[in-house]
Protein backbone atom coordinates (compact mmCIF):
# COMPACT_ATOMS: atom_id res chain seq x y z
CA UNK A 1 0.00 0.00 0.00
CA UNK A 2 1.28 3.51 -0.76
CA UNK A 3 1.75 6.21 1.25
CA UNK A 4 -1.29 8.10 -0.32
CA UNK A 5 -3.77 4.99 -0.49
CA UNK A 6 -2.72 4.74 3.70
CA UNK A 7 -3.34 8.60 4.09
CA UNK A 8 -6.58 8.45 2.31
CA UNK A 9 -7.37 5.44 4.17
CA UNK A 10 -7.02 7.03 7.30
CA UNK A 11 -8.76 10.12 6.31
CA UNK A 12 -11.71 7.68 5.19
CA UNK A 13 -11.72 6.50 8.53
CA UNK A 14 -11.99 9.95 10.62
CA UNK A 15 -14.89 10.74 8.06
CA UNK A 16 -16.56 7.52 9.15
CA UNK A 17 -16.26 8.27 12.84
CA UNK A 18 -17.49 11.79 12.18
CA UNK A 19 -20.22 11.02 10.17
CA UNK A 20 -21.22 8.22 12.92
CA UNK A 21 -20.83 11.28 15.64
CA UNK A 22 -23.10 13.32 13.78
CA UNK A 23 -25.65 10.17 12.62
CA UNK A 24 -26.17 10.05 16.53
CA UNK A 25 -26.41 13.38 17.07
CA UNK A 26 -29.06 14.20 13.85
CA UNK A 27 -30.30 11.23 13.26
CA UNK A 28 -30.32 9.32 17.23
CA UNK A 29 -31.19 12.90 18.79
CA UNK A 30 -28.63 11.89 21.23
CA UNK A 31 -26.74 15.54 21.41
CA UNK A 32 -23.39 15.83 22.47
CA UNK A 33 -21.49 17.23 25.33
CA UNK A 34 -18.29 19.31 25.59
CA UNK A 35 -15.95 16.49 25.34
CA UNK A 36 -17.47 14.84 22.56
CA UNK A 37 -17.23 18.00 20.44
CA UNK A 38 -14.01 18.38 21.15
CA UNK A 39 -13.07 14.46 20.10
CA UNK A 40 -14.61 16.23 16.34
CA UNK A 41 -11.95 18.86 15.97
CA UNK A 42 -9.10 16.73 15.35
CA UNK A 43 -11.22 13.97 13.13
CA UNK A 44 -11.86 17.19 10.83
CA UNK A 45 -8.21 18.11 10.56
CA UNK A 46 -7.44 14.58 9.73
CA UNK A 47 -9.77 14.56 6.70
CA UNK A 48 -8.28 18.20 5.48
CA UNK A 49 -5.00 16.54 6.15
CA UNK A 50 -6.09 13.66 3.87
CA UNK A 51 -7.31 15.97 0.87
CA UNK A 52 -3.95 17.52 1.81
CA UNK A 53 -2.36 14.84 0.99
CA UNK A 54 -4.24 14.05 -2.27
CA UNK A 55 -3.47 17.72 -3.80
CA UNK A 56 0.19 17.61 -2.94
CA UNK A 57 1.07 13.81 -3.11
CA UNK A 58 4.34 13.92 -4.53
CA UNK A 59 5.91 16.39 -3.24
CA UNK A 60 8.64 16.62 0.26
CA UNK A 61 5.45 18.09 2.08
CA UNK A 62 3.68 14.68 1.29
CA UNK A 63 6.25 13.17 3.74
CA UNK A 64 4.90 15.16 6.50
CA UNK A 65 1.58 14.77 6.03
CA UNK A 66 0.98 11.63 7.79
CA UNK A 67 2.93 12.49 10.74
CA UNK A 68 0.40 15.17 11.12
CA UNK A 69 -2.52 13.00 10.33
CA UNK A 70 -1.06 10.77 13.03
CA UNK A 71 -1.17 13.73 15.78
CA UNK A 72 -4.29 14.10 14.84
CA UNK A 73 -5.76 10.80 15.81
CA UNK A 74 -3.58 10.44 18.51
CA UNK A 75 -5.43 14.22 19.98
CA UNK A 76 -8.87 12.46 19.74
CA UNK A 77 -8.04 9.63 21.28
CA UNK A 78 -6.20 11.20 24.37
CA UNK A 79 -9.66 13.50 24.43
CA UNK A 80 -11.68 9.49 24.56
CA UNK A 81 -9.68 8.65 26.83
CA UNK A 82 -9.76 11.62 28.85
CA UNK A 83 -13.95 11.67 28.17
CA UNK A 84 -13.63 7.21 28.97
CA UNK A 85 -12.33 8.62 32.77
CA UNK A 86 -14.88 11.45 33.10
CA UNK A 87 -17.51 8.70 32.50
CA UNK A 88 -16.16 5.99 34.77
CA UNK A 89 -15.76 9.05 37.65
CA UNK A 90 -12.17 7.74 37.59
CA UNK A 91 -11.43 11.48 37.77
CA UNK A 92 -13.19 15.03 37.32
CA UNK A 93 -14.10 16.06 34.54
CA UNK A 94 -14.68 20.28 33.35
CA UNK A 95 -16.87 21.53 35.80
CA UNK A 96 -18.43 23.24 33.31
CA UNK A 97 -19.67 19.53 31.84
CA UNK A 98 -19.76 17.69 35.13
CA UNK A 99 -22.30 17.36 37.85
CA UNK A 100 -19.63 16.68 40.88
CA UNK A 101 -20.45 17.01 44.47
CA UNK A 102 -23.50 18.71 45.57
CA UNK A 103 -23.89 17.46 49.28
CA UNK A 104 -22.69 20.92 50.53
CA UNK A 105 -24.43 23.26 48.34
CA UNK A 106 -27.59 24.83 50.02
CA UNK A 107 -30.74 24.26 48.36
CA UNK A 108 -30.28 27.98 46.35
CA UNK A 109 -26.67 27.30 45.21
CA UNK A 110 -28.24 23.88 44.13
CA UNK A 111 -30.81 25.37 41.95
CA UNK A 112 -28.48 27.86 41.00
CA UNK A 113 -26.16 24.91 39.70
CA UNK A 114 -28.54 22.99 38.00
CA UNK A 115 -29.90 26.19 35.94
CA UNK A 116 -26.13 27.00 34.90
CA UNK A 117 -25.61 23.27 33.87
CA UNK A 118 -25.31 22.29 30.33
CA UNK A 119 -28.06 20.23 28.72
CA UNK A 120 -25.97 17.47 28.12
CA UNK A 121 -23.29 15.95 31.03
CA UNK A 122 -20.19 14.99 30.16
CA UNK A 123 -20.28 11.98 33.27
CA UNK A 124 -22.98 10.84 32.12
CA UNK A 125 -23.62 7.88 29.05
CA UNK A 126 -25.48 8.67 26.61
CA UNK A 127 -24.85 5.29 24.30
CA UNK A 128 -22.77 2.21 25.01
CA UNK A 129 -21.96 -1.18 22.67
CA UNK A 130 -20.10 -3.83 24.56
CA UNK A 131 -19.66 -1.92 28.13
CA UNK A 132 -17.43 0.80 26.07
CA UNK A 133 -18.97 4.10 25.31
CA UNK A 134 -18.71 5.93 22.24
CA UNK A 135 -15.96 8.25 23.97
CA UNK A 136 -14.24 4.49 24.40
CA UNK A 137 -14.85 3.33 20.94
CA UNK A 138 -13.84 6.69 19.74
CA UNK A 139 -10.38 6.11 21.70
CA UNK A 140 -9.93 2.48 20.21
CA UNK A 141 -11.10 3.57 16.73
CA UNK A 142 -8.43 6.57 16.51
CA UNK A 143 -5.57 4.65 18.34
CA UNK A 144 -6.38 2.51 15.18
CA UNK A 145 -6.27 5.11 12.75
CA UNK A 146 -3.03 6.55 14.36
CA UNK A 147 -1.59 3.28 13.64
CA UNK A 148 -2.56 3.59 9.71
CA UNK A 149 -1.30 7.27 9.13
CA UNK A 150 2.18 6.15 11.15
CA UNK A 151 2.15 3.04 8.53
CA UNK A 152 1.80 5.88 5.65
CA UNK A 153 4.45 8.04 7.25
CA UNK A 154 6.52 5.12 6.83
CA UNK A 155 6.05 4.44 3.06
CA UNK A 156 8.14 5.24 0.46
CA UNK A 157 5.53 7.35 -1.90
Amino acid sequence: MTRLTASLLAALGSAALLGGAFGFQYIGGMAPCHLCLLQRWPHAAAIALGALMLALRNTVLARVIPWAGALAALTTAGIGAYHTGVERKWWLGPSTCTSGDVSALSAKDLLAKIQAAPVVQCDQVAWEMFGLSMASWNMLASLALVGVWVYAATRKA
